[in-house]
């Protein structure tokens, strides 16, 4: 009886325990942005298999998630450190742990700048300088041109602050060594104009709150249906661009396999949002775009492991 009281406490103290570690991993999900990081990571794994014709190396390979998952996860704090007075008044953003004072925004900037400069310190320390500028070069443009910039002055922002994706590609090719690889321009070229439909049917969604912070998102200050249009038109040659990847030698008909239906659905949800708008469908095209994406990534990564693996 008495161990049983003794070990009560200790069980309790253990399971305090998890639940703050659980807490501050969830915390540091949040506040690197994870799920970007990862999307970027896969992006940049696409560009790479591009690069390497589905030959790339387990050193290329570590060496790519390393920096490419610190450069990113640095400029993703980056850029919440920049943000935070603007996300307190956004329903979406107002949780961030910068915003409810979780942690320090002067923590923050030094790890987060410090991430950056070492990925693309450790790219160039390898021997690879063409990585380290592509690393640098899509922080640059996140931080600098996008989060600085352009969001709060333009609705260009994140058709060109979609260039910071497109360097993650790039950065891919270059980790394989064929960074100007026509594949990989391809698919950066893809990621560019797929950005802003992302981007753009989440911003029809919390309309009200961008309206309320002050961004100048296209469905903000457009009207409803010029912002449909320019979503439809970036769709066409988002479609346009996955269906020519299929040139590629690393390629062919087998990729079109998967990626020909993903195109059709993307462009067909595209098209009946502008015909009948309604907030769900906004967000379906928010959804369908990722699931397009990653179909894209996926089939690249997996068509050219087995043709040139």
């Amino acid at each position: 009886m008495t161990s049983g009281v003794r070990t009560q406490p200790a069980t309790a103290s253990t399971a305090g325990r998890l639940a703050a570690l659980r807490e501050r991993l969830a915390m540091l999900a949040v506040l690197f942005k994870l799920r970007v990081v990862t999307l970027l990571l896969f992006a940049a794994l696409g560009g790479a298999m591009l690069g390497s014709g589905g030959a790339l190396s387990w050193g290329a390979f570590g060496l790519l998630m390393l920096t490419g998952g610190m450069s990113a996860a640095g400029a993703s704090a980056l850029n919440q450190v920049i943000e935070r007075d603007r996300d307190h008044n956004m329903t979406r953003t107002r949780r961030r742990p910068l915003v409810t004072g979780q942690i320090s925004p002067r923590a923050v900037l030094l790890v987060g700048g410090g991430m950056v400069l070492l990925a693309s310190g450790i790219a160039w320390a390898v021997g690879n300088p063409a990585l380290a500028i592509w690393l640098g070069f899509g922080a640059l443009i996140y931080v600098g041109v996008y989060t600085i910039w352009l969001k709060p002055r333009s609705p260009l922002n994140v058709v060109i602050g979609g260039a910071a994706g497109s360097a993650a590609i790039i950065s891919g090719g270059a980790a394989a060594g064929a960074w100007n690889d026509p594949g990989v321009i391809g698919l950066a070229l893809l990621l560019f104009t797929w950005s802003p439909i992302h981007f753009w049917s989440l911003a029809l969604v919390y309309r009200e709150d961008y309206r309320r912070t002050g961004l100048p998102m296209l469905p903000v200050v457009a009207s409803q249906d010029r912002a449909l249009f320019w979503m439809l038109a970036h769709a066409l040659a988002t479609g346009l661009f996955g269906l020519l990847l299929a040139l590629h030698p690393a390629l062919g008909w087998a990729y079109l396999l998967p990626v020909g239906p993903a195109t059709l659905w993307m462009l067909r949800e595209s098209a009946r949002l502008r015909r009948d708008y309604s907030g769900k469908r906004a967000l379906r095209v928010f959804t369908v775009s990722n699931v397009y994406l990653s179909i894209v990534l996926l089939a690249i990564v997996v068509v050219t492991l087995v043709v040139g693996g």
